[in-house]
C-alpha cells in the first residue's frame, strides 16, 4: 500500500492528491486505478502525464504557497514571544514526551479504521469511551475488517516498552539534529541525517519518497514533489513538536525550523501542518488552556489554506459552544474527503480532542482514537501538547507504568532510551537555545 517504488500505487495515488487539491482529476483517477488493477503500466504512464498537465480549477478559492518566502509574507507580523516560567519547563517538557509516547500508544492497534470501525471495536473490548489500552480480541467484531499490523505489540498487556513508531522516531531525530546542529539547521542536514540514522523501511508515504529522492541524487525541494503524492498528508507534522519543546513561548521560531524541515518531503498543506504542530507545541509550553494554544498555532498558517480554514472554523465551534459530537460530524462532513492520512482533517482531530477534552488527558486521547484515521499520529500530538500544557503528573500513572517509562526506536542510537532522558536532554537544548538567541 502507498509503495513509493510502484506506479500501481504512485498514479492512483497522484490523482487523489490532485482531486484533493482543485484539480478535476475524477476521470484520470478512475482511469488510474483501472490501469492499477490491470497492471497496465503503459497505460499508467498516460495518466502520469496527463496529470502532470492537468491545471487547476479557475473556481479554487485558495492560496497555499509552498515556497518559505510567499509562506512568510502571507502571515500577519508575529506577536511577542511569551516569556516561559523556568522552574516549570521541565516537568512541562516531559510531560510532553512522556504524552506523547502514551497517547502514540494508546492509538497504534486502530490506525488506518474509520469512526464508525474504532467505534464497534473499543465497544467489542468494553471501552467506550476509551480508558486505556487497547486489548487484542481473537476475532474481530463484525463491521471492522483489519486491525493495524502493529497490533500484536501495542494492543494492551503485550509490550514493556512504548512500542516503536515512526511518530517517535522523529520526535527523537528531532532532538539528534538540535543536539548535533543547533539554530543552524539546515534542509540538507536533515536529509543526510536521514540517510545515516533511519532505515528506508522504517519511513512511510511522503518521507519515504522524499528518502528515495535522496537516494537519488535530488535536493530539496525537489525530494517533496518528485513522484511524491504524499506531499500534503500528516507526515511532516508528526517531525516538528521538538522544534517546539525548545523554544516555548515563541511559536514563530519553532515554525521557522520546522518549515527547514518540512520542505524535505511536504508541501502546502503538509508544510503548514509541521508549522502547525512545533507552534502549538511552543505555545502549550507557556500556557495552560489548549484554546490559547491553538489560537497562536494558527499564526504561523497562510490564511488563506485549507488548513487555517478549518482551524478557524473549529475555534468558531469552540467559543460558539457546539458539543464534541457535533465537531466530529462537521470533520467527518466537511473534510470526510481527505485522504485519512491527510493534514487537515487530521489536524482538525487534533484540535477537537484538545478542545473538547475538557481538561483530562484519557478523554482527550479518547477523543483523538475515537475520531478514527491516523490514530496514533494524532493521538501522539494530542498527549505531547496536553502534557505541555498541564505537565508530567498530568499523564496518568497506570498508563505510564506498563511502558516502563523505556522507548523502543529504530533512530540509530536510540532504542531503549528513557523518556526521562529525553527530557533531560531536551531541556538541556532548550537552555542552550535560550542562553544563544538569535539576532
Amino acid at each position: 500500500m502507498h509503495d513509493v517504488l510502484d506506479p500501481r500505487d504512485l498514479v492512483p495515488d497522484e490523482a487523489e492528491q490532485l482531486l484533493s487539491s482543485g484539480h478535476a482529476a475524477e476521470e484520470l483517477l478512475a482511469a488510474a486505478r483501472r490501469a492499477a488493477a490491470a497492471d497496465d503500466l503503459a497505460g499508467l504512464a498516460s495518466v502520469a502525464a496527463a496529470l502532470a498537465a492537468l491545471p487547476r480549477s479557475a473556481s479554487w478559492d485558495f492560496d497555499e504557497p509552498s515556497d518559505a518566502e510567499e509562506i512568510w509574507a502571507a502571515l500577519a507580523p508575529p506577536a511577542a514571544a511569551r516569556p516561559a516560567a523556568p522552574e516549570q519547563l521541565p516537568g512541562r517538557l516531559a510531560g510532553a514526551w512522556l504524552g506523547r509516547c502514551v497517547g502514540n500508544t494508546m492509538g497504534k492497534p486502530v490506525e488506518g479504521l474509520t469512526r464508525d470501525e474504532v467505534g464497534i471495536y473499543l465497544r467489542a473490548v468494553g471501552q467506550w469511551p476509551q480508558t486505556g489500552f487497547i486489548p487484542l480480541l481473537d476475532t474481530l467484531p463484525a463491521g471492522v475488517s483489519h486491525l493495524h499490523e502493529s497490533a500484536p505489540f501495542a494492543a494492551a498487556g503485550r509490550f514493556d516498552a512504548v512500542p516503536r513508531d515512526d511518530d517517535l522516531d522523529w520526535t527523537i531525530l528531532g532532538l539528534h539534529l538540535l543536539e548535533t546542529y543547533g539554530r543552524g539547521l539546515t534542509t540538507e542536514d536533515i536529509g543526510r541525517e536521514w540517510l545515516d540514522r533511519v532505515p528506508f523501511t522504517q519511513t512511510f508515504t511522503a518521507e519515504r519518497a522524499a528518502y528515495r529522492n535522496l537516494i537519488r541524487g535530488l535536493r530539496a525541494p525537489r525530494t517533496a514533489t518528485h513522484d511524491n503524492p504524499y506531499r500534503e498528508w500528516i507526515g511532516a507534522l508528526i517531525r516538528t513538536d521538538i522544534y517546539g519543546y525548545v523554544q516555548p513561548g515563541d511559536p514563530r521560531a519553532a515554525a521557522k525550523m520546522a518549515l527547514t524541515d518540512a520542505v524535505l518531503s511536504h508541501t502546502a498543506n503538509g508544510i503548514y501542518g509541521a508549522m502547525w504542530s512545533a507552534a502549538l507545541n511552543a505555545e502549550a509550553l507557556v500556557s495552560t488552556e489548549p484554546i490559547d494554544a491553538l489560537r497562536a498555532a494558527l499564526t504561523v498558517v497562510p490564511p488563506r489554506s485549507r488548513l487555517y480554514t478549518s482551524q478557524a472554523e473549529l475555534l468558531r465551534m469552540a467559543e460558539r459552544g457546539a458539543t464534541g459530537e457535533t465537531v466530529q460530524r462537521w470533520i467527518d462532513s466537511e473534510l470526510g474527503h481527505y485522504n485519512w492520512v491527510h493534514t487537515v482533517n487530521n489536524a482538525a482531530i487534533i484540535a477537537a480532542a484538545l478542545l473538547w477534552g475538557e481538561g483530562d488527558f484519557v478523554r482527550s486521547i479518547a477523543l483523538a482514537v475515537g475520531a478514527g484515521r491516523d490514530t496514533d499520529s494524532t493521538a501522539a500530538t494530542v498527549g505531547s501538547v496536553f502534557g505541555a500544557l498541564h505537565g508530567v503528573d498530568a499523564v496518568p500513572g497506570r498508563l505510564v507504568e506498563p511502558t516502563g517509562g523505556v522507548v523502543r526506536s529504530a533512530v540509530r542510537g536510540f532504542d531503549r532510551i528513557t523518556v526521562t532522558e529525553l527530557a533531560a536532554r531536551t531541556e538541556a537544548v532548550r537552555t542552550t537555545f535560550e542562553q544563544d538567541v538569535p539576532a
